[in-house]
């Protein structure tokens, strides 16, 4: 199937399915016009391409992880994903951690500013005192 075919299946742009290609992700061949030609089988890598995007996973960090696709029964492959996998699964629990403790500051602030809104409104107006 052609980019375009392979974008309307997956939701992926073309210009997506280019960078892909690129970072080592997906494959296409080439027809003597130089278009590029995708197998069947491309939409399920696509697909789950997005899903590891989705997860926050870098293109980096999804060239490790899908040899264990490509090659399932090579236990080397799985170990070197398993701890790419736990490495990123670590750095999201960081970023958890992190982000909770930006909220819970945010809420902080939140209920300091929410007492001083709430003596403004109860405080005497200065100009109704002076005239």
């Amino acid at each position: 199937m052609r980019i375009g075919e392979l974008s309307k299946r997956t939701g992926a742009s073309p210009r997506s399915l280019r960078y892909y290609e690129e970072q080592g992700l997906l494959t296409s061949s080439r027809s003597g016009a130089g278009q590029r030609h995708y197998a069947d089988a491309a939409v399920q890598r696509v697909l789950l391409i997005q899903q590891l995007f989705d997860a926050g996973m870098s293109s980096r960090v999804i060239t490790t992880v899908l040899p264990c696709v490509d090659i399932p029964g090579d236990l080397g492959v799985a170990e070197e994903t398993f701890t790419a996998m736990m490495r990123e699964r670590d750095r999201i629990d960081a970023d958890i951690a992190h982000l909770t403790e930006t909220r819970d500051a945010l809420d902080v602030l939140i209920r300091a500013n929410s007492r001083h809104r709430a003596e403004l409104s109860t405080a005497p107006d200065p100009a109704a005192q002076s005239a």
